[in-house]
């Protein structure tokens, strides 16, 4: 019976009710522990505190002073109008190329002086660059993934081995590892090594209550794509919200009760203004994403290519090691393991953090950072 004592849809009434009365309940009924406008009371009042408390927790954040303030690394080069920012280390050393998201800015690979994977990469004795995708207003707005692919990452590793007269090894982070596998296949002559952070591959996976809102509002997407040339921030972040609907209120009222002067609240300010700086898709990037990836799985199916070359990870021939987040909710494991899996010889490392976690939680630097940095650094000398 769905509306059975200790079922899904029963816990958080009876939790509301126990909380509002300070009166467990002991497995009984709370149908039959209270009368139905008992419990419609005790429900609304936890309801209102829980608003109030979420409420609270913006204006928190709102108000508080903290911000990121790291330098800004220095641009070294640019490919098509494109930063590559040069994060320092040893000029011999191996060169690195670290390709962020579409979705949001890159910086989250150098969020705290203490959490940056980018300088952890230079402090081990890597070369370290990072492509900035920045807005694509910088680009053409009817650039598709093929331009991304062919005017910016492939031009951006061939400037790379021009200048260091060795190719670089190649790190993709979420849809910034789905993209590096073209190159991987496109040019092998510019690719060293790979190493795919919580990239996404098979979209079919865990999805389905994402593709089902995609299907219903495809016509109006694809109207908004044509009347504004491009996704907006909010509608993007609109999408992913809904892969854990109650996520922001949880920690909104999270924060709420954080000493506002401690670390962790100066460290949730940075994040989530990072989180709320997003970058808009150009529209023919959009629409392959979101309705050639999630909808039709043209990954997965071997229909995504990048001019008449379907990319296909069985073809890469450089060694690859896989980093998959155990506790990811926005890549789930299972979609990154798909294409680790595909490539012959990969190495798969399983983390139990999540998917931002892995690049800005406080204990990324033990378990992705300097064991990514020893896997780049053996390959490398191989």
């Amino acid at each position: 019976m769905p509306w059975s004592v200790g079922s899904p849809i029963s816990k958080p009434i009876e939790q509301a009710v126990e909380e509002t009365t300070g009166r467990p309940l002991n497995g009984e009924s709370w149908t039959e522990k209270y009368d139905p406008t008992f419990f419609l009371s005790a429900l609304t009042r936890a309801g209102q505190d829980k608003l109030a408390t979420f409420a609270s927790g913006i204006a928190a954040y709102q108000e508080h002073p903290h911000r990121r303030d790291l330098t800004s690394p220095h641009r070294w080069a640019e490919a098509e109008t494109l930063p590559i920012l040069d994060y320092g280390g040893p000029t011999d050393g191996q060169p690195v190329l670290v390709v962020p998201s579409l979705i949001n800015k890159a910086y989250v690979l150098d969020l705290f002086k203490d959490r940056s994977f980018m300088r952890a990469l230079a402090a081990h004795g890597l070369n370290p660059y990072l492509l900035d995708w920045t807005d694509p207003s910088h680009f053409d707005a009817a650039a598709d993934l093929d331009s991304y692919i062919e005017q910016v990452l492939i031009p951006a590793l061939d400037k790379i081995k021009h200048f260091h007269r060795k190719p670089a090894v190649l790190v993709g982070y979420c849809m910034g590892g789905t993209l590096t596998t073209a190159p991987a296949v496109l040019r092998p002559d510019l690719v060293e090594a790979l190493v795919l952070l919580a990239a996404p591959w098979d979209f079919h996976t865990d999805s389905e209550g994402l593709r089902q809102l995609l299907g219903v509002s495809r016509t109006a997407l694809e109207a908004t794509f044509d009347t504004l040339g491009r996704a907006p921030v909010d509608l993007v972040q609109a999408l992913f919200v809904g892969l854990d609907p109650t996520l922001v209120g949880r920690k909104f009222r999270s924060f709420a009760a954080m000493d506002l002067n401690s670390d962790s609240a100066k460290r949730f300010v940075v994040l989530e203004d990072w989180l709320n700086d997003g970058v808009p898709l150009a529209g023919p990037v959009a629409r392959t994403c979101l309705f050639e990836w999630y909808l039709n799985n043209a990954t997965v199916n071997e229909a995504w290519r990048i001019g008449s070359t379907v990319i296909q990870p069985q073809e890469i021939a450089c060694p690859a090691l896989a980093v998959i987040p155990s506790r990811d909710r926005i890549v789930p494991p299972s979609s990154a393991e798909s294409l680790a899996h595909l490539i012959p010889g990969s190495t798969v490392q399983s983390v139990a953090l999540g998917h931002i976690g892995m690049m800005a939680g406080r204990r990324a630097a033990n378990e992705v950072y300097e064991p990514v940095a020893d896997w780049i650094t053996n390959a490398a000398s191989q």
